[in-house]
């Protein structure tokens, strides 16, 4: 990928591309999951003035480009978004050159995001290559005046079977661009697949590795000014009175002005300082002197919030479903249960924090910067500056991490803002210190249970009340709304509604209770998932222990109607060797959550260590439906596996007084290569539609770690995060 001082322009791109002739150029929709792509072939003056909706370009040299909606964060597009459409093209992987979009309307929705990419893609990225390749094909048997039937495509060329004849892609564009775009072309049978579902490298990982690739970071444009902005000690603050004297007396300090950071439901100050370097303006901002004037929210306090989710908890809540009569099966049941399980806030932590460069001229401005979302970054710009959206333009390098935090996009407007007032492209950078203070954050969340099961150990109640933050509610992004008094936000009820959990209880209800908050909030990998299924598949191993059943065997007979759940459960039982008695000090924990379109569950040894236990071993089964590159499976499960541990056993984010209590790595640590265990991953064999898998596998990680706690002490975490090593305070 070009920086921004060669990014691709007009002419060089044409240039480059060889685009002296004909070409051929398809656009097509990215629909929803399931809905057909709408495919049309784009013409010549359109192209030329590459003011079109291309993600498909051939030239007359051979050269396949391929526009991608969906920025690169770690997560592998950049391997499987050309590899959907190498595959049907019948070229190899490196034949296709990526180009990212920027953000205008043209492009359709550009999120990374949901791990969604490659299960909105796979249909319509393949049906863009198969019709490619079915107009070259037609345009070779034209040429040689034969059956189509008696050509193939193979290696960027179409051969004809008998003769052997051979003509080149670059060779049949001119012809091929005049053909019509088959409607229907024909998908290769996922037997004859060459690339989809092999293990492959990924394009993207060289240059990461020698420094080369560019991310915002990296970006430079001329006239280009840095800013580092001193915050309030408080989430929320005014500034009162500023003495900048001592930091516009650095060398290299240009500017020095109060910055607006606007977020989804509230805006806030700070003070930025602006230099010729950022060396200087970090400089700067530690030569400042600001007096702050705490805001309304500054009382902020996470004890305060638990408290009160505690008290919420007994109120009714807002239906999602009911099935049956829960309270009738609890007045039933022989023995009644009922547990409440928390989880904190929780920081990000990408290791590339927040920065965005931006120059804003008069009626338009341009933006250079790591977003997961180039069209809603554009939007928000629009809409801060009071101008068309089609005057942002959004260029998008690779992401250092993400997690959902640069869907956010309080930096970039931060950044709009001090270009707007220096009158110059500027580039700001959020220290490590400021992603861990300022959020936005992931919900703290608590899930109230009550189950009841009968005289045969059979589930006869069940109740999931969710109560917690509303993002949807907070934010209103991607189409997000107010909730109305007494509705349920069913974002909160990922991994545990009937779709994604399809456990087998007569009666059975989900509910919700919002706790508003002004602490911000947003996605985090997984969403709510990671904390709803916390406390369901916790719950699920506490009637297992009073029902005196195997837990294993417990989910089994509550997914018996749902044999793709109970095939993955066989599996890992199999794999981990569920059945084989471990030696003493050692257990196990299992847990098993749907999200995102994909089915993933964790078996967890673990053994008594001192006062706590070690995590020995993590095997995992995912069930993803087709794999596009099993290598990137693998590797999105276990960083699923080891951010899902860090969540559970290392540092959430707390509050006091409007203040955040943790700063750096030192206070919100993460798990390190020696603490890791041994992580085994499985995948399924599947012929389903694709599924997510940038995020399946964390929801089940804790759980699985704290039933396996239970099954080695007895001791049942319902609060995380919790501390391993000293089990005293579970």
């Amino acid at each position: 990928m070009d920086n921004v001082e060669n990014t691709v322009s007009r002419r060089k791109f044409l240039k480059s591309a060889g685009l002296s002739g004909a070409f051929l150029a398809l656009g097509f929709s990215l629909p929803n999951v399931g809905n057909a792509a709408t495919l049309k072939k784009l013409a010549s003056p359109a192209v030329l003035d590459l003011e079109f909706s291309p993600f498909i370009l051939i030239d007359t040299a051979g050269k396949i480009t391929l526009f991608n909606a969906r920025p690169e964060m770690g997560q592998g597009t950049f391997q499987a978004m050309p590899a959907l459409l190498a595959e049907e093209l019948e070229v190899s992987l490196d034949q296709v050159s990526i180009l990212p979009t920027d953000g205008r309307k043209k492009y359709g929705f550009q999120l990374s995001g949901g791990s969604s990419s490659v299960r909105t893609s796979w249909e319509p990225l393949r049906k863009a290559g198969a019709a490619v390749r079915e107009m070259l094909v037609k345009a070779a048997a034209q040429h040689w005046q034969v059956n189509e039937a008696d050509c193939y495509a193979e290696n960027a060329a179409v051969y004809h079977k008998s003769s052997g004849k051979k003509l080149t892609y670059a060779e049949l564009v001119e012809e091929a661009s005049k053909l019509e775009v088959p409607k229907e072309p024909k998908l290769k049978d996922p037997k004859d697949f060459k690339i989809l579902g092999k293990s492959a490298l990924r394009p993207d990982i060289p240059a990461k590795v020698d420094g080369s690739a560019q991310f915002g970071m990296d970006v430079k444009v001329p006239g280009m000014l840095y800013a580092s902005i001193e915050r309030a000690p408080f989430i929320f603050g005014k500034v009162t009175n500023l003495e900048d004297a001592n930091a516009k007396a650095i060398a290299g300090v240009k500017h020095v002005v109060v910055s607006e950071r606007k977020m989804p439901h509230r805006s806030t100050q700070g003070v930025a300082v602006i230099a010729d370097t950022y060396f200087a303006a970090l400089k700067g901002r530690k030569a400042l002197k600001v007096s702050w004037e705490p805001e309304t929210a500054s009382e902020l306090s996470t004890t305060e919030y638990f408290n009160r989710l505690r008290q919420l908890s007994k109120n009714e809540g807002a239906e999602f479903l009911q099935k049956g009569n829960v309270n009738e099966g609890l007045t039933a049941a022989f023995k009644k249960i009922e547990a409440h399980y928390e989880t904190p806030f929780l920081a990000h932590a990408p290791m590339e924090p927040e920065n965005a460069t931006a120059h804003v001229t008069e009626g338009a401005c341009e933006i250079w910067a790591p977003v997961q979302a180039p069209d809603l970054a554009a939007a928000q710009v629009a809409e801060y500056l009071n101008i068309s959206p089609e005057n942002v333009k959004v260029h998008v390098p690779f992401l250092g991490g993400a997690f959902g935090r640069k869907a956010y996009f309080d930096y970039l407007l931060e950044a709009v803002n001090l270009s707007k007032q220096v009158k110059a492209p500027v580039k700001l950078i959020w220290t490590r210190e400021d992603d861990t203070i300022q959020g936005p954050f992931r919900p703290g969340m608590l899930s109230a249970m009550r189950g009841g099961i009968d005289k045969n150990g059979q589930v006869i109640a069940f109740e999931h009340k969710v109560v917690g933050s509303s993002i949807v509610h907070q934010t209103q992004a991607f189409g997000g709304k107010k909730l109305k008094e007494n509705e349920a936000d069913e974002w909160t009820m990922e991994s545990i509604n009937p779709t994604d959990s399809p456990y087998k209880f007569t009666n059975a209800g989900y509910r919700f209770v919002l706790a508003e908050t002004e602490i911000p909030i947003v996605w985090w990998r997984s969403v709510y998932s990671s904390t709803s299924a916390f406390g369901q598949e916790s719950f699920v191993d506490e009637l297992a222990h009073a029902a005196g059943k195997d837990p294993l065997t417990f989910r089994l007979n509550l997914l018996n109607e749902s044999p793709r759940f109970a095939n993955v459960l066989k599996l890992l039982g199999e794999k981990a060797k569920w059945n084989e008695k471990l030696p003493a000090g050692k257990a196990r924990g299992i847990a098993i959550a749907r999200s995102f379109g994909s089915i993933c569950a964790h078996a967890v040894t673990v053994a008594k260590d001192k006062n706590g236990v070690k995590i020995e071993k993590v095997v995992s089964v995912i069930d993803c439906g087709q794999v596009v590159n099993p290598n990137t499976v693998k590797a999105q499960t276990e960083g699923n596996v080891i951010m899902g541990l860090t969540a559970a056993i290392k540092d959430g984010i707390t509050l006091e007084n409007g203040r955040v209590q943790q700063s750096n790595f030192h206070q919100y640590r993460v798990m390190r290569i020696n603490e890791t265990p041994v992580i085994e991953v499985h995948i399924m064999p599947s012929t389903e539609a694709p599924g997510g898998v940038g995020e399946p596998g964390l929801p089940p990680v804790a759980p699985a770690l704290c039933n396996a706690v239970f099954a080695l002490t007895g001791k049942r975490v319902r609060k995380l995060p919790f501390d391993l090593t000293n089990l005293s305070k579970v």
